[in-house]
């Protein structure tokens, strides 16, 4: 096995030092290659590559602009949402792109009873039931109808309005896949040992699991074309090897770097810093199906006993900022500016909790295990944590597991009592954060989602202008504020970094990104 490493070490060595590969240092391994099917960016950023979705944003922006569909509209009350479509597209596999594609990629994610979505394989699809609300048949769910209107044209029907719909429909998560590959692979599509099909920048050549994936260029991308002869994604769980191997030119670029490499990066001549924009919340999630956190009282001791300010100084210095919105600053526009965060008050919180006659809380608290952009070292943080907890009498029990399990059981009766976890942003507006975790599907790990928070979110999502959404958004901060369900940690700004013969990469806030415009020159 060592001797495998090795080689294979060396053949990384040797690639990332021609111009004609580019390697990228992802923080761990996609749960699947499947679109529609996954729920975290570690499977996003290879689907990017292999995916082209309806909408998509300008660079470095959350600015929506034309991918699949060159151009949108509604009527008056956004219930009804009509797409034009991109000619002249083709799959990688030859398939031509079209609304039957469109409309045969929807039904998989929105309809259990499809043919092709394979739920009797397992296949979930929930990022759909995360972000619209629930399934076809469900009273719940955003989505009405999809269907043709001719070749290049698909109209979309909701059962309620929704103002921001073609940022929605059009995150990363909803690639649009071949359907010719779909149907001869079945369920299978999507794992190490299928072919995912798109018509994106780059085209899936092998996942080697535990260790990369390989892609070449779309050399017939109607997008910008890459110059390289292959990208390679490599799993490196660990944010201090990633470094080391960006110093030892074995990676090419990279993310998601602790903010104390920051200086390291800066001295060293042969890499260059990109600081990603932030646009992203950790918090702390609380089940109130706990028998402890149920109390509406120890939700309040634990936000008073977590000492914040000094988890971020601690963990972040300047590349991050604590406050009391589940929101970026970029929707400040969208909190209530008479907020003000609870001061860390340890001594209140063992007062709260002696009066309620409150002793011996404890429960489980969950971190992920592998590096987050807004968590770079998310065992460290969970410690602190804990440690400022058990300062007031409340004993967590620190555990995680493997990524895809963790994902999987985080939402899975009767999940996690607590854990970590946070959300980057899909699109440019408040209801991609609050509907990602307050809803009658994003709610069932806590189990948190009263009648007055869903008529104001329903509100909210059908209103265009934003002084009146502001309101609406306002009064939706002030309640979950203090349920205290969600807490507020941090608002990262994330490290990454490069060799410094590498240039064009413009690191988006919602994430990934495509990498077809990152250009390598050799190395002297």
């Amino acid at each position: 096995m060592l001797k495998h490493t090795l080689i294979a070490l060396a053949l990384f060595t040797v690639s990332a030092a021609s111009a004609s590969t580019l390697v990228y240092g992802a923080t761990g391994e996609p749960v699947n290659l499947e679109s529609g099917n996954i729920v975290e960016r570690t499977s996003m950023l290879p689907q990017v590559q292999i995916y082209d979705t309806l909408v998509w944003v300008q660079d470095g922006t959350v600015q929506a602009r034309p991918a699949l569909a060159t151009h949108w509209k509604s009527n008056s009350t956004a219930t009804e949402w009509t797409f034009t479509l991109r000619k002249g597209v083709k799959f990688h596999d030859g398939t031509p792109f079209n609304a039957d594609a469109v409309v045969f990629n929807v039904m998989r994610w929105w309809d259990p009873g499809f043919e092709y979505g394979y739920r009797d394989s397992g296949k979930a699809f929930g990022i759909w039931g995360q972000l619209l609300g629930g399934y076809k048949g469900s009273a719940d769910g955003l989505l009405k109808n999809v269907q043709k209107l001719d070749e290049f044209t698909v109209k979309f029907t909701l059962n309620k309005p929704y103002a921001s719909f073609p940022q929605l429909i059009g995150a990363g998560y909803f690639g649009i896949a071949s359907p010719t590959a779909i149907k001869a692979q079945g369920a299978k599509y999507g794992t190490p040992a299928s072919r995912p099909v798109g018509t994106g920048p780059f085209e899936f050549v092998e996942w080697l699991s535990g260790d990369h994936i390989t892609l070449k260029p779309n050399r017939t991308y109607w997008g910008v074309k890459s110059n390289t002869d292959q990208l390679i994604i490599r799993f490196i769980a660990d944010a201090n090897q990633r470094l080391n191997e960006l110093r030892a030119g074995s990676i090419d670029f990279t993310s998601d770097l602790v903010p104390d490499s920051l200086n390291l990066i800066k001295a060293d001549r042969n890499l260059r810093v990109v600081l990603k924009p932030s646009f992203n919340v950790g918090f702390l999630s609380l089940n109130v199906k706990n028998a402890y956190l149920k109390d509406e009282k120890v939700r309040q001791a634990i936000s008073l006993a977590v000492n914040k300010k000094a988890i971020v100084e601690a963990f972040y210095g300047d590349l991050g900022y604590t406050d009391a919105g589940l929101l970026p600053s970029q929707l400040a526009w969208a909190l209530d500016p008479n907020i003000k965060d609870y001061k860390f008050d340890p001594a209140q919180a063992r007062k709260i909790l002696k009066d309620a006659n409150l002793n011996n809380v404890s429960f489980d608290l969950w971190y992920p295990p592998i590096a987050r952009q807004y968590y770079p070292n998310p065992k460290a943080l969970a410690e602190a944590i804990a440690v400022d907890l058990a300062d007031v009498g409340i004993k967590v029990n620190l555990r995680t597991q493997d990524w895809a399990k963790w994902v999987k059981d985080s939402r899975t009766e009767p999940g996690y009592d607590s854990y970590i976890v946070g959300w980057i942003g899909d699109y440019g507006d408040p209801d991609n954060f609050y509907s990602a975790y307050y809803g009658p599907y994003t709610s069932l790990d806590s189990h948190y989602y009263p009648q007055e928070l869903e008529n104001l979110l329903v509100r909210a999502r059908s209103v265009k202008d934003r002084n009146q959404k502001a309101a609406l958004y306002q009064q939706i901060h002030q309640l979950t504020f203090k349920a205290n369900v969600r807490i507020p940690l941090v608002h990262s700004r994330p490290v990454a970094a490069t060799r410094s013969n590498v240039s064009g990469w413009v690191p988006s806030p919602l994430g990934v990104e495509a990498f077809n415009k990152v250009r390598k020159k050799a190395s002297k």
